[in-house]
C-alpha cells in the first residue's frame, strides 16, 4: 500500500472518530458550550489538557527546535512545563471557585467593572490569534506534504474539520475528542522515537538514548552530535549561545504565559469540584511530561540522521566521504512542498551543508570548490520527516502525520472556543444584550467560532515566524497582559480596576509594539534598517520572545501603583477575593 494511500486511511479515520465524538457529546446548554457542563473528570481533564496543551509547537516543532539550536531550546522544554506548577498552585483551584465561564467574566466581576471585561477580551483575542496563527501553519505544513495538497488547500480541509466539532460540540465535544487526539499524539510520537533510539543506540526507550552511545562508535550520542556539527563549523550542540537574561526572560515569560493562557486556564472550570481543578492540573502535567522526556532525544536523533543522510564530503578531504551522488528519496519528496531546498552553487549535484557564517570555516572550504552552504531546512518538519529520514515503515509515517494534525487542531479547537466564549459570552451578553436568551447565546457563539475559524485559516497563511516562535509570542502576550491582573485579583485585595485596566493596557501595548516592531510589519516595510543582526538592539538583550517578562513586570508596577493612587475596591469586593481564597470546608466557620 503506498504512503499516501495509508495516510488518508489512517487520517481520515481520526478525523472521523473526532467528528463522531463531536456528535455523540454535543452541546445543548451555553454551560455545555462553554464549560461542558462542569461534569469532566479530573483524569479526562487532565488528559484534555495536555491535547489542548501539546499543540503543532510541541508535536512539530519544538524537537525541530532542539534539533537545530541544541542546549539552547532548553528554554522550551523549562518553561513550557515549570508553567504548570504555577498554574495549579496560584491560579486553578481559584479560579475553578469563582465558578464563572470565562477568565474576561472573572476579571469583570472582580474589578467591578465592563471596561475592565472589554480590555480582558481584547488581551484575549490577541493572545489567541496569535497562537493559533502557529497551530493553522502546523496543519498546513502536515496536509502539504503528507496528503500531498497545496498549503491553502490542506488549511481549509483543518478548518473544516475544527468547524465541524468545535462549532457542534463546543466545550463538551472538544474536551472529549482532545482526550482521543492526546492518545493518537502521544502514540504517534513515541513509536517513531523507539524506532529510532533503537537504530541509533540500541536502547529502545528514548530518554535513555538520549545519553546512550551511538552503536559500533564507543561514543555517546550528544558526544558524537557536538563532533559532527562542529566539524561542519557550527557551535557545540551541548553548549549554548543565548545570554543568560535571554535564556531567564524566555523561560519566565513560557512559565508565566502558561498560567495566564485562557484556553488553558477555562479547562479547569470544566470539572465538578474545586480540589478536582488541582488534581486535574498533576495529570495534565503527567500527560504532558510523556513527550517532553521525549522531545530532546527525538530532536537529537533527527539532526544525527539529516547530517548523516545528506552530508557528502568533509572540508579537508572531501574525496573522503561521497557516498552519496544524488540526494536521497525523503529530501526529494520534501522538496516538492518548498520547506527543504537545495541550491547546488558549485553545480556538483551534491549537498554541502555547513555554516557558511563562521568565516574561518567558509575560508577552509573555499579551497575545496564549496561556495556556501546550499541546505535549507525549514525547522517544523523535523518530526515529521524524521521516520522518512531513519527508512521506517510507511504505516509509521502515516501515524506521524495523523499525531501532528491531532495536536495542531487539538489546541486551535480549544482557541477558537475561548475567542468564540469571549465574544458571545462576555462582549454579547455582558454587555451589548444582557437579557439574551440561552438559545440566542448559543447561536451567537457558534457564529462567533465560524468566523475565528476563518481569520484564523488566513493568519495560517502568513505567521511572524515558525510555529514555536509564533507561539512563543502568545505566551508573552498572556504574561504581560491577563496573568497580572488574575494574580492581583486573587491575592492583592487592595487593587482595583483603575489599576487593572492600566496595567493589561501597558503590558499588552509595550509587549505587542515590541513584537511587531522587530518582527512584524515594521521589519517588512522598512526592511533591515538597522543590518541583518537585529539582536544588538534588543531592549536589554531580551529577545521578543522573551520581552513578555519586562511587559509583566510593567503590568503589575502601573497596576499597584494606580491603585494605590486612586480608590479603594468596593467592600463587598475585598470580602469576595477573600472568599475566593478560603477552603470551602472552613467558609461557615471562618
Amino acid at each position: 500500500m503506498s504512503l499516501q494511500l495509508l495516510t488518508y486511511i489512517v487520517v481520515g479515520l481520526s478525523f472521523a472518530l473526532y467528528i463522531g465524538i463531536a456528535i455523540w457529546s454535543r452541546a445543548h446548554s451555553t454551560s455545555d458550550f462553554y464549560i461542558a457542563g462542569k461534569g469532566v473528570s479530573p483524569v479526562a481533564n487532565g488528559m484534555a489538557t495536555a491535547a489542548d496543551w501539546m499543540s503543532a509547537a510541541s508535536f512539530i516543532s519544538m524537537a525541530g527546535i532542539i534539533a537545530f539550536i541544541g542546549y539552547d531550546g532548553s528554554v522550551y522544554l523549562m518553561g513550557w512545563t515549570g508553567g504548570y506548577v504555577l498554574l495549579a498552585l496560584l491560579l486553578a483551584p481559584y479560579l475553578r471557585k469563582f465558578g464563572k465561564f470565562t477568565v474576561p467574566e472573572f476579571i469583570a466581576e472582580r474589578y467591578y467593572s465592563k471596561a475592565a471585561r472589554v480590555v480582558a477580551v481584547i488581551c484575549l483575542i490577541f493572545i489567541s490569534f496569535t497562537y493559533v496563527a502557529g497551530q493553522m501553519r502546523g496543519v498546513g505544513i502536515v496536509f502539504s506534504r503528507f496528503l500531498e495538497v497545496p498549503v491553502t488547500t490542506g488549511l481549509i480541509i483543518g478548518m473544516s474539520v475544527v468547524f465541524v466539532y468545535a462549532v457542534m460540540g463546543g466545550m463538551k465535544g472538544i474536551t472529549y475528542t482532545q482526550v482521543a487526539q492526546y492518545c493518537v499524539l502521544i502514540f504517534a510520537y513515541t513509536v517513531p522515537a523507539v524506532f529510532i533510539a533503537i537504530q541509533i543506540t540500541g536502547n529502545p526507550v528514548p530518554q535513555l538514548a538520549f545519553g546512550s552511545e551511538v552503536t559500533g562508535t564507543g561514543t555517546a550520542l550528544l558526544d558524537k552530535l557536538d563532533d559532527i556539527v562542529t566539524s561542519l563549523g557550527f557551535n557545540q550542540y551541548t553548549s549554548g549561545t543565548k545570554s543568560r537574561i535571554d535564556v531567564f526572560c524566555i523561560t519566565m515569560a513560557l512559565m508565566v504565559g502558561t498560567a495566564g493562557l485562557p484556553h488553558v486556564i477555562v479547562r479547569f472550570f470544566t470539572v465538578p469540584k474545586v480540589r478536582d481543578a488541582r488534581v486535574s492540573a498533576g495529570y495534565a502535567l503527567l500527560f504532558i511530561a510523556f513527550l517532553y522526556t521525549t522531545a530532546p532525544a527525538v530532536g537529537s536523533m533527527a539532526r544525527y540522521n539529516l547530517i548523516n543522510t545528506i552530508q557528502t564530503g568533509e572540508v579537508g578531504a572531501p574525496e573522503a566521504n561521497l557516498a552519496y551522488t544524488e540526494r536521497p528519496e525523503w529530501f526529494r519528496t520534501w522538496e516538492q512542498t518548498g520547506l527543504v531546498s537545495f541550491d547546488d552553487k558549485n553545480g556538483d549535484g551534491r549537498v554541502q551543508y555547513y555554516n557558511d557564517k563562521n568565516a574561518d570555516f567558509a575560508a577552509a572550504a573555499a579551497t575545496n570548490g564549496w561556495q556556501g552552504n546550499e541546505l535549507t531546512v525549514d525547522r517544523d518538519i523535523m518530526v515529521l520527516a524524521n521516520p522518512e529520514i531513519a527508512g521506517l515503515p510507511n504505516w509509521v509515517i502515516a501515524l506521524v502525520a495523523a499525531g501532528g494534525i491531532a495536536a495542531a487542531l487539538s489546541t486551535a479547537a480549544g482557541l477558537l472556543l475561548v475567542i468564540s466564549a469571549a465574544i458571545s459570552h462576555d462582549l454579547v451578553k455582558g454587555i451589548i444584550a444582557p437579557h439574551i436568551s440561552d438559545k440566542a447565546e448559543l447561536l451567537a457563539g457558534r457564529i462567533a467560532a465560524a468566523v475565528a475559524i476563518l481569520i484564523a485559516g488566513y493568519l495560517g497563511f502568513d505567521p511572524p515566524g515558525w510555529v514555536a516562535q509564533v507561539v512563543a509570542f502568545a505566551f508573552g502576550l498572556a504574561a504581560a497582559s491577563l496573568f497580572p491582573a488574575i494574580l492581583l485579583g486573587i491575592f492583592f485585595k487592595r487593587v482595583n480596576r483603575e489599576g487593572a485596566i492600566a496595567g493589561m493596557l501597558t503590558g499588552l501595548i509595550f509587549t505587542y509594539g515590541y513584537i511587531e516592531f522587530f518582527k512584524g510589519l515594521f521589519l517588512k516595510w522598512a526592511g533591515a534598517p538597522w543590518g541583518e543582526n537585529l539582536a544588538e538592539h534588543w531592549l536589554f538583550g531580551i529577545s521578543p520572545e522573551g520581552i513578555g517578562v519586562i511587559g509583566m513586570c510593567l503590568n503589575f508596577m502601573v497596576a499597584i501603583t494606580v491603585s494605590l493612587l486612586t480608590s479603594p475596591p468596593p467592600e463587598h469586593i475585598q470580602h469576595m477575593v477573600e472568599n475566593i481564597r478560603i477552603p470551602r470546608h472552613l467558609e461557615k466557620t471562618s
